[in-house]
C-alpha cells in the first residue's frame, strides 16, 4: 500500500514569534507560534514542524515552553529542531511534547550524534535538517550541492547528497531537505536536489523550500519527496493546506 504524503507547516520560531524571510534573511512577524500551530492543526496539517532559527547562532538550546503549549493542543506529530547538540536536548524536547526532534549543524560537527540519538530513542524520533545550496565561491562537490550551518549562513563544504546518504546508513528516521537558494522565493522547490537526495538515501524525505503554488508541491512529490513542507505560503495565505492536497489527490497522489 502507498503511504500518503504528508502536508507540513514549518514555523520558524525566533524569541518567541514566527518568522519568515528569503534566503533566510529579512525576517519578518508571521504570528503566535501556539495560535499558528492550532490553526494549521484546525486546517488539516498531517504533522508540523518548530523551527528554533536562532538557537543555534545564539549557542542556546530551544525554547520548551512554546513546544509544551502548542504540543498540549494538538493530535498530530510535532517535530522541534534548533539548538540541539546531545541526547539530554533530545530527551528534554520530547518530555515537553515533541514526537521527533530535528538535529543540523550538531550533527555535522560531531556525526556520532546520529548514532547516539537513534540508539537511546530510536530512528523514529530523528530527522535530520539538510540546508543546502549550490555551491559557490570556488567550493566544489560531487552532486554541486554543500551542506550549510547556522541557519544557512555558512557553507561547509560537505556535499549534501553524501551527507544524506551516510547519515541515512547511521540511523536517522527521516531527511528534511530545506533548499537555501529556494528559501522564501516562492519559485518551486529544487527538483533536481530532490532526486538527487532521493536516490541516495533510503529514508523518508521531506522537501522544503521555495513552494509558491499549489502545483509546486505536486512536483516535489513527483521528483521523490514522501512529504512536503512549506511556511510562507501557508502563513500569508497564498496556498491553503486544502488546497495543496486538492492538487496532489487531483495528481493521483495519496493525502490524508
Amino acid at each position: 500500500m502507498t503511504l500518503a504524503v504528508r502536508v507540513i507547516p514549518c514555523l520558524d520560531v525566533d524569541a518567541g514569534r514566527v518568522v519568515k524571510g528569503v534566503n533566510f534573511e529579512n525576517l519578518r512577524d508571521a504570528g503566535d507560534p501556539v495560535e499558528l500551530a492550532q490553526r494549521y492543526h484546525d486546517a488539516g496539517a498531517d504533522e508540523l514542524t518548530f523551527l528554533d532559527v536562532s538557537a543555534t547562532v545564539d549557542g542556546r538550546a530551544t525554547t520548551t515552553e512554546i513546544v509544551s503549549a502548542a504540543a498540549s493542543r494538538l493530535s498530530v506529530p510535532l517535530t522541534v529542531g534548533g539548538g540541539v547538540r546531545t541526547t539530554d536536548d533530545v530527551d528534554r524536547l520530547l518530555r515537553a511534547g515533541a514526537d521527533k526532534v530535528g538535529v543540523n549543524t550538531a550533527a555535522i560537527a560531531r556525526p556520532e550524534l546520529i548514532s547516539e540519538i537513534a540508539a537511546r530513542f530510536g530512528s523514529q524520533v530523528l530527522v535530520l535538517s539538510v540546508d543546502a545550496r549550490r555551491t559557490r565561491d570556488g567550493a566544489r562537490t560531487a552532486s554541486g550541492y554543500e551542506v550549510t550551518t547556522h541557519g544557512g549562513r555558512r557553507g561547509t563544504g560537505i556535499d549534501a547528497v553524501d551527507w544524506a546518504a551516510r547519515a541515512a546508513a547511521a540511523g536517522v528516521g527521516e531527511i528534511l531537505l530545506n533548499s537555501i537558494d529556494a528559501d522564501g522565493t516562492n519559485a518551486g522547490f529544487d527538483l533536481e536536489m530532490i532526486r538527487a537526495v532521493r536516490a541516495a538515501a533510503d529514508v523518508p524525505l521531506i522537501a522544503s523550500g521555495g513552494a509558491g503554488t499549489a502545483e509546486h508541491f505536486v512536483e516535489a512529490v513527483q521528483a521523490g519527496a514522501d512529504a512536503v513542507l512549506a511556511a510562507s505560503v501557508f502563513h500569508f495565505g497564498t496556498v491553503t493546506i486544502a488546497e495543496v492536497k486538492a492538487a496532489l489527490a487531483g495528481a493521483g497522489i495519496p493525502v490524508r
